[in-house]
């Protein structure tokens, strides 16, 4: 398993506080969401070491955190702060319609079988649930600035190459010692995906960098990557 084997790499990466497009551009406005929506009960889907899970621990009152990597798993019960599954999205250890939201913070890309884990989302979800998602760019993932995409101009300016857009595809992405298999899919895919399973959009956003004066705020707001989206299962 890929992320079994850069867990350690991955752990280290993120250290205590998230690396920077967690913790200085999708924090604040996913808190925010997931504030709004005050939900009971809530799921992390890919939680990770469960970072995000303690983030949301004083605004929710059960909190689940569920994610394929045993070590991950571990540090995540290690850290506390919610209640850690062992499992994967495609096939979903809860009842139906237990969940008032699902996050997905940054961990679509992850998921090979996005077709059976959408429907689980759906499954999991009571009628009038959120399902609250942080991804990349189509273009960021086309490009696979994860492993590099990235190139800088003689000016300071960046560039990258986009190729096979409207190709779902799967990447093999390395950073900082991590190597795993993202999913590359247009924004298209997810939106005929959601609304195909009858969810409605109820927010979109390409957040900026929060907490200005970071080195690479004017790089990032320049060229932001990361986006937004929420989408609502209708109520009966």
């Amino acid at each position: 398993m890929d992320w079994e084997k850069s867990a350690a790499a991955w752990i280290e990466a993120q250290g205590e506080h998230g690396d920077f497009s967690r913790r200085r551009v999708l924090d604040a406005p996913m808190i925010e969401r997931v504030r709004a929506c005050r939900p009971r009960r809530l799921l992390d889907l890919g939680c990770g070491e469960g970072r995000f899970c303690r983030l949301l621990d004083s605004m929710v009152a059960e909190c689940v955190g569920l994610d394929p990597t045993p070590s991950l798993i571990a540090r995540a019960r290690d850290l506390g702060g919610a209640h850690f599954v062992e499992g994967r999205a495609e096939n979903l250890p809860f009842e139906s319609a237990s969940f008032d939201v699902v996050v997905s913070y940054l961990s679509l890309l992850d998921i090979e079988k996005i077709d059976a884990a959408l429907d689980e989302v759906r499954r999991v979800l009571h009628p009038g649930g959120h399902f609250l998602i942080a991804n990349l760019t189509g273009f960021a993932t086309a490009a696979d600035i994860k492993g590099g995409g990235w190139s800088v101009r003689a000016d300071g300016s960046r560039e990258i190459v986009v190729q096979r857009y409207l190709e779902p595809h799967a990447i093999l992405s390395e950073w900082k010692g991590i190597s795993v298999t993202n999913w590359h899919r247009p924004l298209s895919f997810y939106m005929r995906a959601l609304l195909d399973r009858g969810f409605q959009l109820c927010h979109f956003d390409e957040p900026a960098v929060v907490n200005p004066g970071h080195p690479k705020e004017a790089a990032y707001n320049n060229a932001p990557y990361q986006q937004i989206m929420e989408w609502q299962v209708p109520s009966l």
